[in-house]
């Protein structure tokens, strides 16, 4: 197996024993992005900009692995209460084109930071 890390300063640095990403073979597998601006850690209120913001840290991730939103083939979105499924997928949908990604949406007790939103992303290389 030949596993290679993918690391970015333009996402938020992985706050624990893991890799923003992980490339293995044809697939890139992005650690869950939380809301965090890389820049200056701050997070942005509510979870429309919530949800932007981690997109735009996954597509950074992807942009460092040479890969654009389009090679996302499937997503895991956390969110902090299922009420906010409504607005988060409106973001989602605008960020996203068809053919849309797989996915799976759930809500969790408690996320890092206790942000909104979390996205976990698998993507396939070409």
């Amino acid at each position: 197996m030949n596993k290679i890390q993918i690391a970015t300063t333009n996402a938020p640095a992985a706050i624990g024993p893991y890799s923003q990403a992980i490339k293995c073979g044809n697939m890139l597998f992005i650690s869950g992005q939380i809301p965090v601006n890389p820049a200056d850690g701050t997070i942005p209120e509510g979870i429309k900009a919530q949800t932007a913001q981690s997109i735009t840290n996954i597509k950074a991730i992807l942009k460092e692995a040479g890969l654009t939103i389009d090679n996302v083939i499937k997503t895991t979105v956390f969110l902090a209460d299922m009420s906010l499924f409504g607005d988060m997928n409106e973001v989602y949908g605008q960020e996203f084109t068809s053919p849309f990604p797989a996915r799976s949406a759930v809500a969790v007790r408690e996320l890092p930071k206790q942000v909104l939103v979390e996205i976990e992303t698998i993507a396939t290389i070409d």
